[in-house]
């Protein structure tokens, strides 16, 4: 916007404004983004926008396990990176009241008090009480943009606090998850290791009596062994699940343990359509719409520098030479002032810095609609995960299951002779293997659960339970 040249323009506006006030910023409009046609197709479909303040609830005892409650629970109020966001909320808060302050009078006292004379001659004492007022209004709207930015920088702030809570207990469930399937895939291996051991000493009676060769006896124990080795790996990571939980919670991994339990291996229930109006509770969303509204008060801000500022100031006081003089009225002192100021040459500096702040709205806009294009993204992967993974846990499950009766049916044969040990080896690894994966399974589609929780904001409730 160029700034007005005529005398007689600026002052009817001058005027204009000082009766109703001036906005020379653009009004904010929350960008539109793209909108994929199978969400529209959905009934209800609604543009993406910030309502991450809607209560989500505590999302994780969908997994109806008791532990997790306890450990999520707690992430609120341990979590350092959670209090790091609480932190600075409270900041983008306290910047709010400072823009609001600007807005209202300043007022303030002085009080003097000398004394003085001539040598050898009488002195005298002087008393002064003065209250000085000053004020500066908002005709063009720079300082109300500039609490517009604030409250949407606090807005933002918000959002970050709620995506930081998000994020940590999303990370510590799916640490959970994965702690107890370490846990389950260990008391699968110490079943493992006893069925190797009995096999080994059934092909080592067999090798004493002349039935089997040396290299059954050095198979059984290879495979004992590689069976071992795997149960060490698996406290390792389990170790390394424990210490993670323990940070989450804002513990020293070494004062933190979590006892080996019973894993439900709960999935909630996903409903057949997720509705498109959980997206507006992500907090990623919400923080980049508010940055833009934060950009677009900027605008105004920068814009405001093109017209001249006002400023209102006024003093009362009183002198006298005893304190009972100070509350005389003969003796009270006014002024009254109004004060403009106006920048006639800058070369462009204004101009650039309104330029700016557009470019900084556009780049704040691109964002925004970036964020919600990951959005979509994030729960499409997540429901294709979901709906693949109990697929193939499906599968899995008629696998291990078949290898099972295949592992029976070799060691059967191989305790009747009819059989070399290296077809139940190759069976009970194969067994293993399947049933392993299917322990694995079961984790990540809890996990992916935790990933489509997040992905939606906190929820897949349309509303508030």
């Amino acid at each position: 916007m160029r700034p007005i040249r005529s005398p007689r323009l600026s002052t009817l506006a001058l005027a204009a404004c000082l009766i109703g006030g001036c906005a020379v910023g653009p009004a904010h409009q929350r960008p539109t983004a793209a909108e994929p046609a199978a969400f529209k197709a959905e009934r209800g479909w609604v543009a993406a926008a910030p309502a991450d303040t809607l209560e989500r609830g505590p999302w994780w005892t969908l997994f109806n396990d008791p532990i997790l409650n306890d450990l999520a629970a707690r992430v609120e109020v341990s979590n350092q990176n959670v209090a790091s966001a609480v932190a600075a909320y409270a900041q983008a808060r306290t910047l709010v009241a400072q823009q609001r302050a600007s807005l209202f009078p300043v007022i303030g006292a002085d009080a003097r008090a000398n004394r003085s004379g001539a040598r050898g001659g009488e002195s005298e004492s002087r008393l002064r009480l003065d209250i000085r007022a000053s004020w500066e209004p908002d005709i063009w709207g720079r300082l109300r943009a500039g609490v517009n930015g604030a409250q949407a920088g606090s807005g933002a702030g918000a959002a970050d606090l709620a995506a930081a809570r998000l994020s940590a207990q999303g990370e510590l469930a799916a640490n959970y998850f994965s702690l107890r399937q370490a846990d389950a895939q260990r008391a699968l291996l110490a079943s493992t290791i006893e069925g190797y051991q009995r096999v080994s000493t059934i092909t080592q009676n067999r090798y004493a009596a002349g039935i089997e060769g040396k290299t059954a006896v050095l198979q059984a124990q290879t495979q004992l062994a590689g069976a071992r080795i795997d149960e060490l790996a698996l406290a390792r990571q389990r170790a390394q699940y424990e210490h993670a939980i323990a940070v989450l919670l804002g513990k020293a991994p070494a004062d933190f343990a979590l006892a080996a339990g019973p894993w439900t291996g709960a999935v909630p229930a996903i409903p057949p359509m997720v509705p498109s109006t959980l997206l507006q509770r992500r907090p990623d969303v919400a923080s980049a719409e508010r940055r833009v509204a934060a950009a677009n008060a900027d605008i105004g801000i920068a814009r405001a520098a093109y017209y001249p500022s006002l400023n209102l100031s006024g003093s009362i006081g009183n002198t006298a030479s005893a304190v009972s003089g100070l509350f005389s009225a003969s003796n009270a002192l006014w002024s009254f002032g109004l004060g403009a100021a106006q920048t006639l040459f800058n070369a462009g500096a204004t101009r650039a810095r309104v330029a700016g702040a557009e470019a900084q709205h556009a780049v704040a806009v691109a964002r925004y609609r970036q964020t919600v294009l990951d959005a979509f993204a994030d729960v499409e992967n997540a429901l294709t995960a979901t709906h693949t993974l109990a697929q193939q846990q499906v599968l899995r499950r008629q696998a291990s299951e078949a290898a099972d009766q295949v592992e029976a049916q070799m060691l059967n044969r191989y305790k009747a002779g009819q059989v070399g040990y290296t077809e139940v080896v190759q069976a009970q690894q194969t067994a293993l293997s399947a049933r392993r994966a299917l322990v694995q399974s079961q984790a990540e589609r809890q996990v992916t659960a935790v990933t489509l929780i997040q992905s939606l904001g906190g929820t897949w409730r349309a509303t508030p339970q």
